[in-house]
């Protein structure tokens, strides 16, 4: 599994692994007051040479909401647009993509990222103007869901960006130097193993995941009617 951290200050640069994991994780530390343009940038040039660097089977995004403009703790200028165009470009790589959560402590502007980020993620525009509903009160006075950028000063330098870039690219194409974890044929989930219990050695201890691998559940096959080979071929 390969990680990539978009965090504050307190990340390492340098911290990319450690042993058989070095290079498998890229942490990219950023300033107060990043912005939209300089965020989005910065994170479509990264993840579009991870992507092609790992060649992952799937992602896991998780979006924080932390890193918007008006957090209670977080200290960038993102704006709820901003936030979302990263989740629109990983979106774009057609692979298998779990959303999650994360961080985010101004509750209504993480309600409204998710919101319009689930959108994003169904290919549904949602309206700026939020309907009425039982927690309406929080989202006033304007009742909108997107969130325009903030405007802490912005100590991402055009230098300090460059030096991260370019750290970052040359810790990713270490790992194409780097010795790869040997990878095995997953077998089906339909698989079990041939098990006879006439030869299994008494004095031999089994593992709790090898038995549960042979205990069949009741429902678990049906016959006559309720067989589902049946309901597929009357399909």
């Amino acid at each position: 599994m390969n990680t990539i951290s978009y965090a504050y200050c307190g990340f390492i640069l340098k911290d990319t692994g450690e042993r058989d994991g070095r290079f498998y994780s890229i942490n990219v530390p950023l300033k107060d007051g990043i912005d939209d343009g300089i965020f989005t940038r910065l994170f479509k040039t990264i993840i579009a040479k991870v992507v092609e660097t790992y060649s992952p089977g799937a992602i896991v995004l998780q979006c924080g909401a932390d890193s918007l403009a008006g957090d209670r703790l977080g200290c960038f200028n993102l704006s709820i647009d901003g936030h979302a165009e990263c989740v629109r470009f990983v979106k774009k790589f057609n692979l298998p993509l779990l959303v999650t959560g994360g961080g985010g402590y101004t509750k209504e502007n993480v309600a409204r990222c998710w919101a319009l980020e689930t959108g994003v993620l169904l290919d549904t525009e949602l309206p700026n103007e939020i309907p009425d509903n039982d927690y309406i009160k929080y989202f006033g006075p304007d009742y909108s869901l997107k969130l325009p950028g903030g405007h802490i000063e912005n100590l991402n330098s055009k230098s300090y960006i460059g030096t991260i870039k370019m750290q970052v690219m040359e810790n990713l194409r270490c790992i194409q130097h780097a010795p790869g974890v040997q990878m095995q044929e997953v077998p089906p989930d339909f698989y079990i193993p041939d098990f006879d219990e006439d030869e299994q050695n008494p004095d031999e201890r089994v593992d709790q995941h090898t038995q549960d691998k042979h205990i069949q559940r009741d429902d678990e096959y049906y016959e006559g009617d309720h067989d589902n080979d049946n309901h597929m071929d009357d399909a």
